[in-house]
């Protein structure tokens, strides 16, 4: 295949199903997704009925595994990027929400350079310019804004592509090909063109409706823009700081979530621990139980290196287990059912336990005694017990899976619940089997290693030790904290990327509420000026211009909180121990908004305060 295929996920090698004996024969065992093209002309609903006809019909005729089996059709990219939509909606509505601002800002600006310069395109109307010529000018300069300002962003847009690319997880769909092409450069100049042209129409309508004679009898700083202006001014920082409450949130939220999700007990430790995935060749049972030595004579090797504490092994390391299936306790029945409860299957060597911290709550870890030519045991952990074993000691009982078999085995141990599909989720119910009892899932191992100091200072050692005993087995190095992290990894992408975008937004906010409030007192300082001579002080104007600024941020926070209210309850489903409408975030939303509002006004105020009266008043 080429090299950017990639189908599941990203495999590398494909091998026929009659290579292996993966157990197809099995109607209990639903390991598999059937894919399949539909021909031309039949929709996806008439595809899901026939096969809801098959479906019923496979349940009739097989009873015993079918009973409750049914069959949903998807489409191939639904599935892919099902996990991630929500997540890259949320990435374009942030987007969208930021440019809103920055033309918001924008508009903002050239309302205020038009209003500035009413004096100079009046004397311009005066000498014969029309009033088309200098609505198209004042379009034109905005333009070419648009067009430096479109080609610096392209450049760090594929400074910033790579960088999103580095920050996401690694199980997003189609990761690699992320990255700026032509439909992209092309819809960022038309959205950049398009949303200077919308928000540089304004200003320049403005200019339609000032009294050229008015403007050429004022000076250049009484100059206003009059009351439509004003209020359009208000409007776009009112809009603004309303939608920076929209997005800081949303970020509020999925920071409080994240940092919830950090702080849920796994029910084991992390903390320098080196995972040594091996895998060792095996073909039939007689191999894999002479692949197990493999493990068998490591593990002591490993247990003398200087600086280890302790060393297992598991078939899987712990947060990101992929096999499971149903079991049954004391006996079988006479029928196997699909209904069965359902618990996490895993395979490790004696010691593990105690070198990811997985507490022992009653009977006795795994030992050297359990081979595969002794008793078949087993060890569950309380979740099973509470499920199989409500108010019953579970020790001595016998439980079956159908890992490799259905053999009985005899409980002798209980461990604590470990959150093998994440923090985010429950624990499990999970049943551990030693290594040696079943040699054939025990042939590709993790190798865990505890070590007193930073795990990655063994590595070398650990390798040398498993090229010296076979040269033939390919080992993958990582530690636990890695691994862990990959379950946190879409929503600490998410939260980072909000909380950028959050970030911006309150920058440009901040930018908006300044610029308005440096013309707003650019505008009025005369009368503040005036003020002042008839007694006013510096802490009287600092107050008005203050109240002014709060007044703007308050009506803004109003409508923001209105807005996050209501969009922020797609949220739920990324959120963690956090509500949509939790009170302390939108108390730190309010809190931080008024303040970014009153920094941003601080500087204007404090030139305000410094009016000169006299001056101020030569231009009365």
């Amino acid at each position: 295949m080429p090299l950017g295929f990639r189908f599941p996920d990203k495999t590398d090698i494909w091998i026929p199903e009659d290579a292996f004996e993966l157990g197809s024969a099995s109607r209990s065992a639903h390991n598999y997704k059937v894919v399949g093209r539909l021909r031309t002309g039949v929709t996806l609903e008439q595809a899901q009925a026939q096969m809801k006809t098959i479906g019923a019909r496979l349940e009739q005729k097989y009873p015993d595994s079918n009973t409750g089996q049914g069959v949903a059709v998807t489409r191939l990219r639904d599935q892919m990027v099902s996990d991630f939509r929500l997540t890259l909606y949320l990435m374009l509505a942030a987007v969208g929400v930021v440019l809103l601002i920055a033309c918001a800002n924008l508009a903002n600006m050239l309302l205020a350079k038009a209003v500035g310069r009413a004096r100079e395109i009046a004397i311009r109307a005066a000498v014969g310019a029309g009033r088309v010529r200098i609505v198209r000018q004042l379009i034109t300069e905005s333009v070419v804004l648009a067009l430096v300002a479109g080609a610096l962003g392209v450049v760090l847009a594929f400074w910033g592509s790579r960088a999103l690319v580095a920050l996401a997880p690694a199980d997003v769909p189609r990761l690699a090909e992320a990255g700026i092409d032509g439909r992209v450069l092309l819809f960022a100049l038309s959205v950049s063109l398009a949303a200077s042209l919308l928000f540089g129409l304004a200003p320049a309508l403005q200019v339609l409706r000032a009294d050229l004679n008015t403007a050429l009898k004022q000076s250049v700083q009484r100059t206003g823009g009059g009351s439509l202006a004003d209020r359009m001014r208000q409007a776009l920082v009112v809009a603004e700081i309303a939608l920076s409450v929209i997005l800081v949130a949303g970020a509020g939220l999925l920071i409080k979530s994240f940092v919830a999700l950090q702080n849920v007990s796994l029910g084991f430790q992390t903390e320098r621990v080196l995972v040594v995935e091996a895998s060792v060749p095996a073909s039939d049972l007689e191999s894999a139980r002479h692949a197990t030595r493999f493990y068998k004579d490591l593990l002591p090797q490993l247990r003398a290196v200087p600086g280890v504490l302790s060393a297992g092994a598991i078939g899987v390391a712990p947060g990101n287990t992929r096999s499971d299936g149903g079991y049954y306790i004391d006996h079988l029945p006479a029928t196997f059912s699909v209904s069965a409860p359902n618990a996490v299957f895993s395979v490790l060597a004696p010691d593990t336990f105690a070198t990811v911290g997985i507490s022992l709550r009653g009977g006795r870890d795994f030992n050297e005694r359990d081979t595969f030519d002794a008793p078949f045991v087993a060890i569950i952990n309380e979740a099973l017990a509470r499920q199989a074993f409500p108010n019953q000691d579970p020790l001595g009982h016998s439980i079956f899976c159908g890992l490799d078999s259905m053999n009985p085995m005899k409980i002798v141990g209980i461990v604590g619940d470990t959150r093998q599909y994440g923090p985010a989720q429950e624990p499990s119910p999970e049943i551990y089997m030693p290594y040696e009892q079943h040699p054939q899932p025990a042939t590709d191992l993790s190798v865990l290693v505890r070590t007193s100091a930073q795990s990655a200072t063994i590595s070398p050692a650990v390798r040398e030790i498993i090229h010296d005993l076979s040269a033939e087995v390919p080992v993958k190095f990582t530690t636990m904290e890695a691994v862990t992290s990959e379950n946190v990894a879409a929503p600490r992408f998410r939260t980072l990327l909000l909380g950028i975008f959050a970030a911006l937004a309150m920058i440009l906010a901040l930018v908006g509420v300044y610029g308005v409030m440096s013309y707003v007192v650019g505008q009025r300082s005369n009368e503040i000026g005036l003020r002042m001579a008839l007694g006013a002080t510096q802490g009287d104007v600092l107050r008005l211009v203050l109240r002014q600024t709060l007044l703007l941020a308050g009506l803004g926070i109003v409508i923001g909180l209105a807005g996050a209210a209501a969009i922020t309850q797609f949220l739920t489903s990324m959120l963690f121990g956090v509500k949509p409408s939790d009170p302390t975030t939108y108390a730190a939303v309010i809190c931080l908004l008024v303040f970014v509002a009153l920094i941003a006004s601080y500087l204007p105020a404090r030139r305000a305060m410094r009016v000169d009266p006299m001056i101020a008043l030569r231009y009365e």
